[in-house]
């Protein structure tokens, strides 16, 4: 039986306040697994807006309404209102754990962390996932076992981290994409990554489908990807059975979208999947002699900027 691995970003306050417990029951309504990864420090979400100056920022935020998911006071944080701190949420993210979803990092700082990480040196990098690591450990008494970058974005010591945290799988990149959100390449899907001469030894499991703010308002195939079709659109892109690992957001699904995200698992459900989180399908794959691909980077279609990209 094929498989959708769902990989849950959990990036600010609001949305592991209010978007994390409403994704814990919807998927338990389902009975899928899933894989919840927190962002630990400060909500600076306001900080992000420096990405304006980005080629195609501004195209994808009238596409995706982001005032309208996120909400003005979150976009506020850490410009005009004090950053709160998302790891004092200590109740809702033990009540993740507690339901029998698997928890891991997104990051520390998750705005920092993505326009920054790319250039930055081991120094840097090292203290901002310590920083994640040591807040994990305290909120749920025990190491973390995986990691799903913030934005896609690593850079070489960031994963010679992961070894060292002793992760034997993460999710930081992607799989390079069609227009249609269709893969590039079938073949692609779990890798191990080769930086220089190394070979890491945590297995990446790079994201294959492509997220909904990706599609919203794109015009695919002469057809306007909305709220109405956009589950459609991506069941589509699943009617081939074969394994994926599908991101989605708790400030998206777990809000706003979280309808279509329900289309999504009973038509998932109905194609023959199991949805599943992260640890399932290391189970499922680590002892496959997976492919080994070099680190790259690439823009995807309905998202600005580069990101780590199986090419």
């Amino acid at each position: 039986m094929p498989s959708i691995v769902l990989k849950i970003d959990v990036d600010t306050y609001r949305g592991t306040k209010e978007g994390v417990p409403n994704l814990v029951r919807l998927l338990t309504k389902h009975q899928a697994g899933a894989t919840f990864l927190f962002s630990l420090g400060k909500d600076h979400t306001g900080w992000a807006l420096r990405r304006a100056f980005r080629p195609g920022f501004f195209q994808k935020v009238s596409r995706t309404s982001v005032v309208e998911h996120y909400g003005i006071k979150t976009l506020m944080y850490g410009v005009l209102l004090p950053a709160p701190d998302i790891g004092s949420c200590t109740a809702e993210m033990r009540a993740v754990q507690a339901a029998g979803f698997e928890c891991g990092i997104h990051t520390w700082d998750h705005v920092v962390w993505q326009d920054n990480v790319r250039h930055k040196d081991a120094t840097w990098t090292q203290h901002q996932m310590q920083q994640a690591s040591r807040k994990f450990q305290q909120i749920f008494g025990t190491p973390p076992k995986t990691h799903g970058a913030a934005g896609w974005q690593m850079n070489a010591h960031a994963f010679a981290q992961l070894d060292q945290f002793g992760m034997a799988y993460a999710s930081d990149g992607r799989a390079m994409l069609k227009e249609d959100g269709s893969l590039a390449n079938p073949a692609y899907g779990p890798y191990r990554l080769q930086i220089a001469s190394e070979v890491q030894s945590c297995i990446q499991m790079p994201t294959t489908l492509p997220t909904l703010d990706e599609l919203l308002g794109r015009t695919i195939a002469d057809k306007e990807i909305t709220i109405s079709n956009i589950a459609q659109h991506i069941l589509s892109l699943t009617k081939s059975a074969r394994d994926h690992v599908f991101t989605l957001h708790a400030e998206l699904e777990g809000q706003k979208l979280a309808p279509i995200f329900e289309e999504l698992l009973t038509g998932w459900q109905k194609q023959g999947y199991r949805c599943i989180s992260m640890a399932d399908y290391y189970t499922a794959i680590q002892h496959q002699e997976l492919p080994i691909r070099p680190l790259s980077w690439a823009s995807l279609p309905g998202r600005s900027g580069e990101l780590i990209a199986l090419l």
